[in-house]
């Protein structure tokens, strides 16, 4: 299990979410990628199509590159179940890396919690769904709640029914629209829940560059999300707002710098200025 309330340094997760299309290869090249790039967690999404997606939405039809057919059906084609987790669980274990899902139902949590994952999810969509947030909290792994279109209010509630049996929790910072905006990414938003719950803060970037990531590790961000693609040319809702492999190489190594730039806060002489400080005062 992930300890998010000692971290040392930011804790990078690649979201594969359903990028992968339902299709097991295209999973495992992501996971390489996440690996690749020394991220830490590979995370997908778990859900049952029939409980998440809403009566009005089952029998819409929807264009696929699979054919025609109604999103409850394209939900449960690429809906991954035993057989694939077996697969991840077995592919991220050899490498090692880390992986786990955002659950979307109790099924799904009751489902997750059958691997050894290193924490659990509950995505923005889901904070005010109380009996999941609960449930989740009372399984005593680690936590991170998204806070994406929601009121503080509804922050406020869904935090306090995690703290009542679980403190290893994450605040996530997010905004639910892919791309999200520039001028609604709100990063000052990550000091104040950090000042508001005392939690570890996170942030999890929806928007199509690099900066606004790197800028949320400088307000003390310490688990960054990503979702991650092979191409934005891929079929998908999310592919567009998801880094491809040489982004993600880049992400990393541009979040490493941060903590070396800002230092330590300490005001001393430092050894490039020593040479300098002779010549000109002399001492």
């Amino acid at each position: 299990m992930v300890d998010f309330k000692d971290l040392k340094e930011a804790y990078f997760i690649g979201e594969i979410g359903i990028n992968h299309n339902g299709d097991m290869q295209i999973a495992k090249k992501l996971i390489d990628a996440v690996n690749a790039c020394g991220w830490d967690c590979a995370k997908f999404q778990k859900r049952n199509p029939d409980v998440c997606v809403p009566e009005h939405q089952k029998s819409v039809i929807r264009e696929t590159p699979w054919g025609t057919m109604t999103y409850l059906e394209y939900k449960h084609r690429i809906e991954f179940g035993d057989k694939e987790f077996d697969s991840i669980d077995r592919y991220c274990s050899e490498k090692p890396i880390d992986w786990t899902a955002s659950v979307w139902d109790l099924d799904s949590l009751e489902f997750l919690l059958s691997y050894d994952v290193p924490f659990l999810k509950i995505p923005s969509a889901l904070i005010t769904e109380t009996d999941l947030v609960r449930e989740s909290a009372k399984s005593g792994k680690p936590m991170i709640v998204s806070t994406g279109m929601s009121t503080l209010r509804e922050v406020d509630d869904a935090v306090e029914n995690v703290l009542k049996y679980n403190d290893n929790l994450v605040i996530m910072h997010t905004n639910s629209s892919y791309p999200t905006p520039k001028n609604e990414l709100n990063l000052n938003l990550i000091t104040m829940l950090k000042d508001r719950y005392g939690c570890t803060v996170g942030y999890s970037g929806h928007e199509e560059d690099l900066e606004p990531t790197v800028l949320a590790i400088a307000l003390g961000a310490k688990v960054i999300e990503r979702h991650i693609t092979l191409s934005h040319d891929m079929w998908g809702t999310d592919q567009k707002a998801s880094l491809e492999v040489h982004a993600m190489h880049m992400l990393k190594k541009r979040c490493q710098d941060v903590d070396t730039i800002l230092g330590n806060s300490e005001k001393v002489v430092t050894e490039s200025e020593i040479p300098i400080r002779k010549k000109l005062r002399g001492s």
